[in-house]
């Protein structure tokens, strides 16, 4: 008899130390997801007063292609920065072959036209722009999910159908570490 209820004493004892740091860490988690929030939240405001100001980089590292195929990429080589009136788009694939900029992909330079930018009543800002130079023509279509800087870049050429889709995130053209390949301009 009495080694059960040394044991149930045990058995009570251990329960309430589990139950106790379960609650820490749950207590740490709910911490832990403020602070991102908060953090998501400061990245939203940055990067719509970049979109604002016209002064931005879209550091894509993923691309998705008309037919719903997608590639993961490096965001430094791939990205649409627009500075000003000017915009420049590159596309860059790790492949052996260095393409027409050099790293493997297209780089093209044009001036920027026909602005709208619109935020919606939860919070989803979409912003859209007329890409026009030498080695395009196109719109590119910005999607920013509300309490984020993850953004989803539309490119629809003006003369085919073959539109590319660039996700990741969109910061100000000073934070961003990108590399330009030698460009078609």
């Amino acid at each position: 008899m009495k080694k059960e209820v040394v044991f149930l004493l045990l058995l009570l004892l251990c329960s309430g130390n589990i139950m106790a740091q379960k609650s820490e860490r749950q207590a740490q988690r709910q911490k832990e997801k403020i602070a991102q929030q908060h953090e998501d939240s400061l990245r939203y405001a940055v990067a719509v007063e970049s979109l604002l100001s016209g002064n931005f980089v879209v550091e894509a590292n993923r691309i998705l292609f008309r037919r719903g195929e997608t590639t993961n990429v490096n965001p430094n080589t791939n990205f649409i920065l627009r500075e000003g009136d000017q915009a420049f788009v590159q596309v860059a694939f790790n492949t052996v072959r260095p393409g027409p900029n050099g790293i493997g992909g297209i780089t093209v330079k044009g001036s920027v036209s026909d602005v709208t930018m619109k935020i919606g009543t939860k919070g989803q800002v979409t912003y859209s722009m007329q890409v026009q130079g030498l080695g395009i023509s196109a719109r590119v279509d910005l999607t920013l999910v509300d309490g984020s800087n993850r953004v989803s870049a539309l490119i629809t050429p003006n003369f085919n159908s073959n539109r590319v889709t660039l996700e990741g995130n969109l910061i100000p053209t000073s934070q961003s570490e990108v590399y330009k390949g030698r460009g078609h301009f």
